[in-house]
């Protein structure tokens, strides 16, 4: 049961990615790569930014324990240029990114609107699959998601990588090498901080992986029994309107009722996935910052460091486990955009079917691996 699960699971998201991917093919495309092209770009420059911060930070707190009056105001001046460079990249960063989310959610919906209400596939999707299928949340809902998350993952992804090829760099030189005995015995750790904050991020990352792995699923059973009850709803207004026969009262209230108990239920397996899962990424944001002190602390105390080096390599040290735990900080909206996604795959595989029962001799001499939809311009 399970693997055919997983299976219904991996062709539903072929399906998916089978008909989104259409938007970023063809004549057209290139408007949409040269503004990802654009927005790469914005993400190199927040990074240099904020590598510039992070010397600032350093250099601001060793003007401090100076008590250096004139290294202090310079440092004062740099920030408003660095704020205001930081401030306009993340604006323009807003812009892109949202252009490129609406652009494909607009493309997709009318992907799927068009394929739904070709040769009156609703109608007969209806009458196929009752009030469990639910279109129109899919196209509402789910293709929204699946559209809008990727491009924030991809953005965030290729910063994380970014970030965490620039800032080790960081740590390997002002952490350095370290020395110390165990049991008599001499220890040499070169680039120690390095050395750290993989070991810890791959702690953090493996406990995610391992509280969170049933995540997705319950996500989305969630969005479905939403839908539920949403369309559960629907049909007790079209007794009221007289769309539908008032005989149908009671079992459309009974339905409501129902709907209502699966929701619920099913929130409260979420609430319970989610407690695990925040158990690991509040405990990171809360512990991450401390670790990266106490590291630094052993050298700082002997004088190797100074205190403008210690806050320097104390910030890089969370930026770089920031990065390297990408998966903890993003599991659930990473969960989430894989139910959809699965969702909307599942309603195209449903008017698949359709078309596949209507016309199972054009089907086998056909024998294309390719979906009955042409992508739209």
């Amino acid at each position: 049961m399970t693997e055919q699960r997983a299976d219904n699971l991996n062709e539903e998201w072929l399906r998916f990615w089978t008909s989104a991917s259409g938007f970023w093919r063809g004549p057209q495309a290139w408007r949409v790569w040269l503004l990802v092209t654009v927005l790469v770009g914005i993400v190199v420059a927040q990074l240099y930014v904020q590598f510039r911060f992070n010397y600032w930070n350093r250099d601001f707190f060793d003007g401090l324990e100076q008590r250096n009056s004139s290294l202090l105001q310079a440092q004062v001046i740099l920030l408003i240029p660095l704020c205001c460079a930081s401030i306009a990249l993340e604006i323009a960063s807003v812009w892109g990114r949202m252009t490129v989310q609406r652009c494909w959610r607009a493309w997709l919906s009318r992907h799927v609107i068009d394929y739904w209400a070709e040769e009156r596939r609703y109608a007969r999707l209806a009458r196929a699959q009752g009030r469990h299928q639910i279109p129109e949340y899919r196209i509402a809902q789910d293709v929204r998601v699946a559209t809008d998350a990727p491009i924030d993952f991809a953005l965030g992804l290729v910063s994380a990588l970014l970030k965490a090829t620039i800032f080790i760099q960081v740590l390997w030189q002002v952490g350095g090498d370290i020395s110390f005995a165990v049991l008599g015995h001499p220890v040499w750790i070169p680039g120690y901080l390095v050395v750290s904050v993989v070991i810890y991020s791959g702690i953090v990352t493996t406990a995610m992986l391992l509280v969170g792995s049933s995540l997705t699923r319950v996500i989305k059973l969630k969005d479905q029994r939403e839908a539920e009850l949403l369309t559960a709803a629907h049909r007790l207004r079209d007794v009221g309107e007289g769309v539908t026969p008032e005989a149908c009262e009671a079992d459309v209230k009974r339905d409501l009722r129902d709907a209502l108990t699966n929701i619920i239920d099913q929130w409260r397996r979420l609430c319970w996935q989610l407690m695990r899962t925040t158990l690991v990424s509040h405990g990171n944001t809360l512990l991450a910052p401390i670790i990266g002190l106490i590291l630094c602390a052993p050298k700082f105390l002997a004088g190797s460091l100074t205190l403008g080096e210690l806050t320097q390599a104390a910030a890089a040290f969370t930026l770089v486990q920031g990065s390297f735990n990408w998966l903890v900080d993003n599991f659930g909206p990473v969960s989430g955009w894989v139910s959809s996604g699965d969702r909307v795959g599942g309603l195209l595989l449903s008017l698949d079917r359709l078309n596949h029962a209507n016309h199972p001799a054009e089907e086998v001499e056909a024998k294309s691996p390719e979906p009955s939809i042409t992508p739209l311009p």
